[in-house]
């Protein structure tokens, strides 16, 4: 399932992101990789446990709080601390095909985490750099995507993907993954189609129909029946 969610930052917190990252430290981004990874890997990233690179994730954290749609897509029990890079055409960045690593651990807090699912959340505008697409295969086929700033995607952590190279400006972004309370992938699409149709109905009937608390009941349900805490 690959769920796109706009507007996660307004273009005033994409601004001032921006400029906070503009005067940071930046390093080789290959020293988050896999050994695999780091084959086919060539961005740059703010250091994962640098003041900038944690308050940052922070705000964003709190952000995807506020986002019913990430929320309902993700049902997320721990998130990654984010972390953050960028590819600059004069120095030809890209990243190849892979697949992330099936754990990440968090020097800082000893966090660990199964990556159901990875995040990118998009910090440059589409009209800002060319190339840079997020290339993520599924079975039915590849997927481009390029969202606005502000914007991200969520797609499952076990997808091979790529980030095709930049060949004009500059993609910035943050990226993380996520371990959900609930495993199956099949079951969660479920659960967020559900939800869906729910959010649909409240607007045309509203909260009160008896209709809609039902479907609202089973959907918790089934949450019951299969989250993992």
């Amino acid at each position: 399932m690959l769920v796109c969610v706009p507007n996660v930052l307004s273009k005033a917190d994409v601004a001032d992101f921006r400029r906070i990252m503009e005067q940071a430290e930046w390093e080789d981004g290959r020293s988050t990789a896999g050994a695999a990874s780091a084959m086919v890997k060539r961005n740059e990233q703010l250091p994962p446990d640098s003041e900038v690179a944690r308050q940052l994730g922070t705000r964003i954290l709190s952000a995807l709080s506020a986002s019913p749609r990430f929320i309902s897509a993700a049902i997320p029990l721990r998130i990654f601390p984010p972390l953050f890079n960028r590819y600059a055409a004069s120095d030809g960045h890209h990243f190849g095909l892979h697949v992330d690593n099936a754990v990440r651990g968090d020097r800082l807090t000893g966090m660990r985490i199964r990556t159901d699912l990875s995040v990118t959340l998009f910090l440059s505008e589409p009209e800002d750099y060319d190339g840079g697409e997020l290339v993520i295969e599924d079975l039915y086929g590849s997927h481009e995507i390029k969202l606005p700033a502000g914007d991200l995607v969520v797609y499952p952590a076990s997808s091979l993907h790529l980030v095709t190279p930049v060949t004009r400006g500059t993609r910035v972004a943050s990226f993380f993954w996520l371990q959900s309370m609930v495993r199956d992938a099949h079951a969660r699409s479920l659960i967020f189609d559900l939800d869906t149709a729910i959010q649909a109905l409240v607007e045309r009937l509203g909260r009160d129909d008896p209709e809609t608390v039902k479907l609202t009941g089973i959907y918790h349900n089934l949450i019951r029946h299969w989250a993992e805490v």
